[in-house]
């Protein structure tokens, strides 16, 4: 096997979508949705909801056992000397024994660890690729607080070739790419298989609901307040929030009346579309906010407006807060290990953060929200665990584990396809070489259902953006 680039990707892309169309047209980022666009009224029908349709085809894989490994299933549960067998993309079978059937490739697991793939749900991604220069940086419409009108996935560049290094350093075979905190609602979030692809639409995870961006504290005020303009303060922040909802609420029921009464249609807006979306419970919110009280204020305009508030991103002082989160539909918080103090709303953070909001039974996550720390969740989550441990908090590797795949999953509306190692899910896996919460190991193989995408014991078989081959030391040769 050649090292994956685009043209790779485009035969497979051709071969998958011709065998799924019963030879017609191939499948591709111009094709049409069938969810309702132009039959008028009737609930969801309006217009469409997925104009921008996941094309997604897995990549053909082979039938594989790996035996005599110790296994984190992702949702707790660990068997040593154990055995995991997938199969046609999905997990078939794990025990202590399973057989393999006629012409599996069998893998020998002694002193290694199997696991779900690592899921990354704050990361741009795409949107502020490498190379870090201005032409790329795509992630912040900063020119008004809301944005609710723009999508992530717009941005989305293919060969970002920070989408490889996440695979091969880090194990993330799952991520969701969020526009940028300047704003109030800065956006759609998308969330993609990394694999490569032609389209950011060949990446989009099929199935998987779009996110709302929002953000409160220090960052919208002070990039509107620095332009003379609301908000510039924490009330300011709230109230514009609470308006724009209000004009929501206006807007969708204006869509409901004509869907359910028919005659003239409203007057289409493409942000309100998204923030209807929200309060129809098709769209998650996913909300940028460093400090307790203003996440408790912004679970109490949730229940003003009839919105659910799927994570917190970054939380550090989600801790003082673990039995709201869980009162509150077990809204759940994306944190850091350890990042703190590069501006003060970030000042009262603790490296037990993630540990004790385990204790008190809140859903909790690692989360990166960098190109680097992607790289290296699975140490993230070793620290985190060490800091809780230290505290007295007794947490096993494999619960420890639920922060980087089920946790996720499930703020992701994803939990029912990946994020566990249990029969019928997603074959998304990763072979580490020792103990994955040593810095001395890193992932040695990794299947995004079921196909073999990279081997750290195979040179050609890594992912490499076409933007980096031929490029010496970048592509055909890292």
């Amino acid at each position: 096997m050649k090292h994956i680039g685009l043209a790779t990707v485009a035969l497979a892309a051709l071969v998958a979508g011709c065998a799924s169309n019963g030879g017609g047209r191939p499948a591709t980022a111009s094709t049409k949705a069938d969810t309702g666009k132009g039959k008028g009224p009737g609930a969801g029908k309006a217009f469409s909801h997925d104009p921008f349709p996941s094309t997604y085809k897995r990549y053909p894989g082979a039938p594989t056992l790996v035996t005599h490994v110790t296994i984190f299933d992702g949702e707790g549960g660990k068997i040593d000397d154990g055995s995991v067998l997938f199969a046609d993309g999905k997990i078939v079978a794990l025990g202590q024994t399973v057989a393999a059937p006629a012409g599996a490739t069998v893998i020998d697991g002694t002193g290694k660890t199997l696991t779900p793939g690592i899921i990354d749900i704050h990361s741009h991604l795409g949107d502020y690729p490498t190379p870090s220069v201005p032409a790329l940086s795509d992630g912040n419409e900063a020119t008004g607080p809301i944005t609710a009108d723009v999508w992530a996935e717009h941005s989305v560049w293919p060969q970002d070739p920070g989408f490889s290094r996440a695979l091969t350093n880090g194990g993330v075979t799952t991520l969701q790419i969020l526009p940028g905190s300047a704003n109030l609602m800065g956006g759609r979030s998308v969330v993609i298989k990394n694999v490569y692809a032609r389209t950011e639409q060949g990446m989009k995870f099929p199935g998987a609901p779009y996110g709302l961006k929002m953000a409160c504290g220090e960052n919208p005020k002070r990039v509107y307040g620095s332009k003379g303009r609301e908000p510039s303060t924490r009330m300011g922040n709230v109230a514009v929030d609470r308006q724009t909802w209000a004009k929501a609420a206006e807007y969708k029921r204006k869509w409901d009346k004509y869907e359910k009464d028919g005659g003239e249609a409203p007057t289409r807006d493409i942000g309100m579309d998204t923030l209807a979306g929200v309060l129809s419970g098709e769209i998650l919110v996913q909300n940028h906010c460093y400090r307790a009280d203003e996440m408790a204020i912004v679970m109490d305009m949730a229940k003003e407006f009839g919105y659910h508030v799927s994570a917190f991103h970054h939380a550090v002082e989600a801790y003082k807060i673990a039995d709201l989160l869980k009162q509150n539909d077990n809204t759940c918080a994306a944190v850091w290990a350890d990042w703190w103090g590069f501006k003060m709303e970030s000042y009262d953070a603790i490296g037990e953060n993630l540990a004790l909001l385990q204790k008190n039974g809140a859903c909790a996550m690692i989360h990166s929200d960098d190109e680097n720390g992607i790289q290296r969740l699975n140490q993230e989550v070793a620290k985190a665990l060490a800091s809780g441990r230290r505290a007295g908090i007794q947490i096993s590797d494999a619960v420890a584990w639920q922060w980087l795949t089920i946790n996720p999953a499930k703020a992701l509306h994803i939990d029912d396809k990946t994020g566990s190692l249990k029969p019928g899910k997603m074959a998304d896996v990763v072979l580490w070489n020792g103990n994955p919460f040593s810095v001395y190991t890193r992932p040695e193989k990794v299947w995004i259902d079921g196909a073999l995408l990279y081997d750290a014991n195979d040179p050609k078989r890594r992912p490499v953006s076409d933007f980096e081959l031929g490029q010496p030391g970048s592509g055909d040769v890292k």
